[in-house]
C-alpha cells in the first residue's frame, strides 16, 4: 500500500468497548477509521465512507452481520469491499453461515492484535490489487474501443460488387 493513501476501515460493532479495542489495535497503521453501531448504519456508512475493509460483528441490532454481508456482496458497487467478520460466535455452523453470506475472512473474539493486523494488512493489499486490475481492464477496454473500426451504419446503402 502506498503511503499517499490511507486504507479505509469501517468498524461495525454495537459494543463501544469492542470498537475502541479494535481502533487501538489499528492505531499504528496507516488507516482512516469510521464506526457503525448497527446493521443499517453500517450500510449507510459503506455508501458514504467507501471502506476498503469492514470489521463486521455478527450480532448487531437492526440487521445482523450476516444480513449486512449478504446485502453488500450482492450489490455491484460494494461486492469488492473486503469483509472480516469479528465475532464471539465460533461454532462451525456460524463460520459456515458467515462464509455463505460472503465474508472474506473470519476472526473469533477475543481478538489477538497481531492476527488482526496481518489479516487487515492482507485484505487491503488484496483490495488494492483488485482495484488495480479493474483499472487495467477499463484502460484496455478503452484502447480496444478506440482501435475498433466504426460500426457500419445499418441505414446506409450497401455497396454492390
Amino acid at each position: 500500500m502506498t503511503e499517499s493513501r490511507k486504507g479505509r476501515i469501517l468498524i461495525a460493532d454495537d459494543n463501544q468497548v469492542n470498537q475502541e479495542l479494535l481502533e487501538a489495535y489499528l492505531a499504528d497503521g496507516n488507516y482512516e477509521i469510521e464506526f457503525a453501531s448497527d446493521g443499517l448504519e453500517t450500510l449507510a456508512k459503506v455508501s458514504s465512507f467507501r471502506p476498503d475493509v469492514i470489521l463486521l460483528d455478527i450480532m448487531m441490532p437492526k440487521l445482523s452481520g450476516f444480513e449486512v454481508c449478504e446485502e453488500l456482496k450482492k450489490s455491484a458497487g460494494t461486492q469488492n469491499v473486503m469483509i472480516l467478520m469479528v465475532t464471539a460466535l465460533s461454532d462451525l455452523g456460524d463460520i459456515e453461515r458467515a462464509v455463505a453470506a460472503g465474508c472474506d475472512d473470519y476472526l473469533s473474539k477475543p481478538v489477538h492484535k497481531l492476527e488482526l493486523l496481518k489479516r487487515v494488512e492482507n485484505m487491503i493489499k488484496l483490495r488494492n490489487v483488485s482495484d488495480e486490475l479493474e483499472r487495467l481492464r477499463r484502460y484496455i477496454d478503452s484502447i480496444e474501443d478506440a482501435a475498433a473500426p466504426p460500426a457500419e451504419d445499418q441505414n446506409a446503402p450497401k455497396k454492390e460488387d
